[in-house]
């Protein structure tokens, strides 16, 4: 017996299988964010009153740099997430939609690059 509506089976409509993925995959990064924004908030603490030079030091051990750019991919795609949620939820328009997930995409992406290149300069000296 089909739950459901004959209108909707005889159109091929229905769950497009994605939304289970889409919740694992923001939880996982929320879970990840916790994880990561609590190391980050006890590295900066440690690091308060500490100059430049400290700080680059810091940032060059591999597992810190490794870890700050976790986070920053972890944040965005996080932040991601959630935003296509309410594109998805609330903008009705159909080119207004993609034209907005369009544009969600390319900023997170070229945001995350930012940080992550960001990261390795200053780990890497440049």
């Amino acid at each position: 017996m089909s739950m459901r509506a004959p209108i909707a089976r005889a159109r091929g409509l229905g769950s497009a299988h994605e939304g289970v993925s889409h919740w694992k995959a923001q939880r996982l990064t929320a879970v990840a964010n916790v994880v990561l924004v609590l190391w980050f908030v006890f590295s900066a603490a440690t690091l308060s009153g500490a100059g430049y030079e400290e700080v680059r030091a810091w940032l060059r051990s591999p597992v810190s740099a490794t870890l700050m750019i976790l986070l920053a991919i972890s944040v965005f795609y996080h932040a991601k997430l959630g935003v296509q949620v309410v594109i998805e939820d609330y903008v009705h328009h159909e080119g207004l939609k993609v034209a907005s997930l369009t544009a969600l995409t390319l900023a997170t992406c070229a945001l995350g690059a930012v940080c992550v290149v960001s990261v390795l300069m200053v780990a890497l000296g440049s």
